[in-house]
């Protein structure tokens, strides 16, 4: 048990990472798995790696609760703040594309959860990142309260893309609100409330589909999930806080060339395992 423990550590610290930084946290869960090998059922394993997130969006709701939470206190009065509320209503609004296309995760799981599609993704969103980076623009939204409905829904949109594997929930949304002319401080911080619904409607569908499959969970798979969360959660913490002060000094080159670098090794390791 304690070596999957130490494995279930290794997983957390990966998705606490690599769920907020724009370098698609499936790129490094493929890379990782091929040496950190769970004794434990397929099934489980599908559950796991969606699960686990639930520790990563806990750090989002910790570190922003300020922002987040639409109640508050004057003279001793409980008042609600519109400008939070209207936030909310461009989450919900970003996600509704996400509802649309959720039904086909399982699909896209099971046919591209592979080296060479995540490759693929890995590479083009690294292209995608140097393109957008290289204009000298100007955005146009500096402060989430200026980000519109129609600037939510097409992040949203972009989102979507996201259902393919290797392409990052975060690399998505941020090309696509650097397309649109939002700031990057800007863009990050709503892609962060963006993952609140999406990653906990995903994590719940999981956790359903594993309960109704009839597969009996351990308890040393409850302790690796349990072991995962609390990492995910604790690094979340770390990274959310290095993107959100590295991106108002820089851009998003170094990720666009990550991402290139990332995708170039697992085309390697997918050449090597398949020669052995």
């Amino acid at each position: 048990m304690f070596l999957e423990i130490i494995k279930a550590i290794l997983m957390g610290i990966v998705e606490g990472i690599t769920e907020w930084l724009p370098i698609s946290s499936t790129g490094h869960m493929i890379l990782l798995e091929q040496v950190v090998k769970f004794n434990a059922s397929e099934e489980f394993m599908s559950m796991f790696r969606v699960v686990i997130q639930l520790g990563a969006i806990l750090a989002v709701v910790v570190l922003f609760w300020g922002k987040l939470w639409p109640f508050g206190l004057r003279h001793g009065r409980v008042i609600s703040k519109p400008s939070v509320w209207q936030l909310w209503f461009k989450v919900v609004v970003a996600t509704l594309p996400v509802l649309v296309i959720s039904p086909l995760d399982d699909w896209m799981e099971t046919r591209f959860y592979n080296y060479i599609t995540v490759a693929a993704m890995l590479i083009l969103y690294g292209v995608l990142f140097l393109l957008v980076e290289s204009r000298c623009i100007q955005p146009r939204v500096t402060r989430l309260e200026q980000i519109t409905y129609r600037d939510a829904l097409i992040v949203g949109i972009w989102q979507m893309l996201a259902i393919i594997p290797g392409t990052s929930r975060s690399g998505a949304t941020i090309v696509g609100g650097l397309l649109l002319g939002l700031s990057r401080a800007c863009v990050a911080e709503f892609t962060f409330y963006l993952a609140i619904p999406v990653m906990a409607g995903a994590s719940l569908l999981k956790v359903l589909k594993f309960a109704l499959s009839g597969v009996a969970i351990t308890g040393t798979e409850i302790a690796v999930l349990a072991v995962g969360c609390v990492v995910a959660f604790v690094v979340s913490l770390a990274a959310i806080r290095f993107l959100m002060g590295y991106v108002k000094r820089h851009n998003f080159t170094f990720f666009g060339i990550y991402r290139i670098v990332l995708g170039l090794v697992v085309l390697a390791v997918a050449a090597v395992t398949a020669m052995m």
